[in-house]
This record gives C-alpha cells, structure tokens and sequence, in this order.
C-alpha cells in the first residue's frame, strides 16, 4: 500500500505520489478537477506505461485506484482541451510536482526547497530557503483577504434587525 501526499486545489483533493522519482496522479481526483468523470474507457487511450492500478490509503481507507503519470495527466489535459485546465496544468508543473520531488529527496540546508501549507480552503507554496519560509509575493492579497474574511464578525440574522429596530429608543419625542 502506498500513502499519497494530498494537494488541494479549489477545495477538492488531489492524492499523488512519487514511484522511482515518477509523479503518479489519482485518475478519480484529477476528473473531478478537470470537471470529468475519468473512467478505465476514457484514459484507455493513453499507453499502458502511463496509467496502472495501486493500492493507496485513500480517505483513510485502502483502495485500487486507477493512478496517471505526469505524461498521461498532460496528455488527457491536450485529449480533453479546455481554457481552464491551463491553470491545472500551471498548478501541477509548478506546485505539485516541485513539491513532491522535494519532499522525497533529502534535505540540505543549502538549496531551496518547496512544501505545501494546505487549509480546507487554499494550499499555499512555501518555499524554504536559509532557515526561513517565503511565499510568492502574488499569494499575498489572496492569504491576506481569507485572513480578514475570518476575522469579520458574523452578520447580525433578519429576527436580531428587527428586534434592534422595534427597540425602544432612550430619547422621547413630542
């Protein structure tokens, strides 16, 4: 059984693991990404060498599930062409995999390395670098405006309003 690294990606989950320094995708959360349903029939045309069943802890729960290498994942993405999977693709290339192959190889204090802060709502690329993290300057207004949305004090409901406004007022008027 093999235990994937969970990537978020508009709150839906993407498991994934490195096989002989590999990226391996599950098929399942890749559709769901790729508003898809990717069944055996539709990644059938992609060559036996980029698609296999394993054996992942998946939800807590060992599954066979059908997993795509990094080629296979980039060729669906050109079979079934959409303006949106750009950003996927974007997303794989420079977050995914950087962060797979780092969290695999050994550490070194000398050479930037790349992880994954993940929230139900975001994942976030750290980059590690001199024993500090760093963000992309370009990921700040989104941390930042999830942060003060946390922050806001809930609304007051329609039966507060109206108590507020039926009220009696401290001042009189005659």
């Amino acid at each position: 059984m093999y235990e994937p690294t969970v990537f978020t990606r508009q709150n839906l989950q993407l498991h994934a693991l490195l096989l002989e320094n590999q990226p391996w995708f599950c098929a399942r959360d890749l559709g769901r990404l790729m508003g898809l349903y990717l069944a055996e029939r539709m990644v059938s045309k992609l060559d036996e060498d980029q698609r296999q069943t394993l054996e992942i802890c998946y939800h807590g729960q060992t599954e066979n599930m059908l997993m795509l290498s990094e080629s296979g994942v980039y060729a669906l993405l050109v079979y079934h062409y959409s303006p949106g999977h750009r950003l996927l693709r974007e997303w794989l290339t420079h977050q995914v995999v950087p962060t797979l192959r780092d969290k695999h190889q050994p550490r070194s204090t000398d050479r930037p390395m790349l992880s994954l802060l993940d929230w139900p709502e975001m994942s976030l690329s750290l980059l590690h670098w001199q024993d500090e993290g760093w963000i992309r300057l370009r990921d700040m207004p989104y941390l930042l405006l999830n942060r003060t949305r946390r922050r806001a004090p809930p609304s007051k409901n329609w039966f507060q309003k109206m108590a507020e406004y039926f009220q009696p007022s401290s001042h009189s008027t005659r």
